[in-house]
């Protein structure tokens, strides 16, 4: 064992250095048209924003908001709606068990009882039911009074519930955000920016956009125009939570979003900010990512996401006190299970030798945890990865991978042996008979190993701009800003420093893991932080090169510049 922890020590180390892209510079007549600073310009240039497009990007306004109108279905789904507001039916809003999801029924299920509908949410429970309409989930509902149901983040490929639902006289109207198969369950409506021959001139919309979008088109159907503006925080949420690309439509609803959060937030959203110690003024994308949407998932991975979903909507100051603790604690148990596991995966997979993909299984998985497992495993070693949450029968596996593998098209070649799967490119999950595993894990290498004979496995690091540490402060930060919110499509800056000497190095952390570094550069000084690179001490000399970001360190309840350091090599 020791042998073995040594070998992944290496080999952590090996691909904790990455290729560094040095992004190619903007022409001169960018810069200088630009009307930005030569590094604001730059890094505008890299995101792919044209000079007519960069005051849209850096002050997005409401005109990105496109007419709700574009989408397909939209005329059909409002008047079924407005029928069933009109006549008093009972509606329900069936979402996914994620952040997304959760936000997208909070916002359809509260929007549509502001009109005096009587809307109720079905969110069903991940290891129980899984992902997506079903049909006894739809009978149910049926069975209830329910004679409309409203789909959010997900039914784009639930062709045999549908047409079952219908056939027993439920209408459905599906919203979502992912990519059709060419054969579309037949819904009476069907909102999805994705489908061929939409008009809507933006694809990225998540699951919580679409149903904002479609609440959007029925308060303005209905004259009602400015109540969709107390949404905008779920939509935020609902679009970080899913890496959407922070772009477009989507940048307007996160700022938009994110500035309401930091405003008036939620009891429950609130509660969540100050159990975490987060700064309440100065809520970011990434604390998003990194703190909130973690303890809203943390319901549905582990018991039920209905939890997350009630301390969004409740206005009981007593209720999102209970519920954000509850919440706190599920997601400390998430970690402990997540680290549990992970090291019972990580030790498969070190047994298993140099493989150009990662399989492993157990059956002390817990489900709900199999894909962030996976996710860490392939960070980790760089290599597309699949754990399996093995059962007597039937077992469940959650995918992730890298970009020079698409896990959703592997799975599409190995659908004979699957009863269930789905995803994209890059994130995907499956269900199969578990007699069919050993085959499914054969396929699977024989894939990824005709797909990545010769890619050179080791992640990539684009880097926006080199520069001097002398050159880098409070000014070029705040500078720097402008761009945000930061996240998918539109990365936090990286920068790139030579020769920085080296004033003192230590390890820092449990498990001594991370690097606390005091580096200097002419006469600037700067505290910085090598997270995960513990194990790197030894190949720290007393100048380097070093590939980083800019942050603030926020410590009782003051912030100082540091730099996030993602790399670094010997000084040439």
């Amino acid at each position: 064992m020791a042998i073995a922890r040594s070998v992944a020590g290496r080999l952590r180390n090996f691909l904790n250095h990455r290729r560094w892209h040095l992004l190619p510079p903007a022409p001169q007549d960018y810069l200088a048209g630009s009307g930005r600073s030569s590094l604001v310009a730059q890094l505008l240039f890299n995101r792919g924003i044209n000079l007519s497009g960069i005051s849209s990007f850096l002050k997005p306004e409401r005109d990105l908001l496109a007419d709700p109108f574009l989408l397909p279905d939209m005329p059909q789904a409002v008047a079924r709606l407005y029928r069933a507001l009109l006549s008093g039916e009972k509606i329900a809003v069936y979402g996914d068990y994620d952040v997304d999801g959760i936000t997208a029924t909070a916002i359809l299920v509260t929007g549509l009882a502001r009109l005096g509908c009587q809307a109720v949410p079905y969110i069903p429970h991940r290891l129980a039911e899984g992902y997506g309409l079903r049909s006894a989930a739809l009978e149910q509902l049926r069975q209830q009074g329910i004679s409309l149901v409203v789909s959010v983040d997900c039914g784009i490929t639930a062709i045999e519930p549908v047409a079952k639902a219908r056939r027993r006289g439920l209408d459905i109207i599906v919203t979502d955000h992912h990519v059709p198969l060419p054969e579309l369950p037949p819904a009476l409506a069907i909102i999805n920016a994705r489908l061929p021959g939409s008009a809507y001139p933006f694809t990225g919309l998540t699951g919580a956009g679409v149903a904002f979008k479609l609440l959007q088109a029925l308060f303005s159907n209905l004259g009602r125009e400015s109540g969709i503006d107390d949404f905008y925080d779920l939509a935020a949420l609902g679009t970080v939570a899913d890496i959407a690309p922070l772009l477009g439509e989507n940048r307007y609803l996160v700022k938009r979003g994110l500035e309401q959060i930091c405003r008036v937030p939620r009891l429950g959203l609130g509660q969540i900010i100050s159990r975490a110690g987060l700064d309440a003024a100065n809520i970011s994308a990434e604390n998003i990512s990194w703190t909130i949407a973690p303890r809203l998932n943390a319901a549905g991975r582990l018991a039920h996401a209905l939890t997350s979903y009630k301390l969004l909507i409740t206005e009981s100051v007593q209720e999102a006190e209970e519920v954000s603790f509850w919440l706190e604690q599920k997601n400390a148990e998430r970690q402990r299970l997540q680290a549990r596991a992970l090291e019972r995966a990580r030790a498969q997979v070190l047994e298993q030798g140099s493989q150009p993909l990662l399989f492993c299984g157990d059956r002390e998985f817990d489900g709900g945890i199999v894909g962030l497992v996976a996710g860490k495993l392939a960070e980790e070693f760089y290599r597309p990865a699949v754990v399996v949450k093995v059962g007597e029968k039937v077992s469940t596996g959650s995918c992730r991978s890298i970009p020079e593998f698409n896990i959703a098209q592997a799975l599409e070649q190995c659908r004979g042996m699957l009863t269930e799967f789905g995803g994209h490119s890059q994130a995907a999950g499956f269900t199969l008979p578990t007699a069919s595993l050993p085959r499914l894990r054969e396929t699977l290498l024989e894939l990824a190993a005709k797909a990545l004979t010769g890619v050179e496995l080791k992640p990539r690091l684009d880097i926006d701009a080199e520069t001097i540490l002398a050159d880098i402060g409070g000014s070029a930060f705040r500078e720097m800003q402008v761009l945000s919110p930061f996240g998918q499509g539109n990365p936090m800056p990286v920068l790139l420093s030579r020769g920085v000497k080296v004033a003192d190095c230590t390890v820092m952390g449990n498990g001594s893991s991370h690097l606390r570094f005091k580096l200097g550069q002419g006469n600037k000084s700067w505290p910085g932080v090598a997270f995960g690179f513990g194990g790197c001490l030894g190949e720290v000399s007393s100048y380097l090169d070093i590939v980083y970001n800019l942050e603030i360190d926020w410590w009782n309840g003051e912030g100082k510049l540091r730099l996030n350091i993602l790399d670094f090599a010997p000084a040439i």
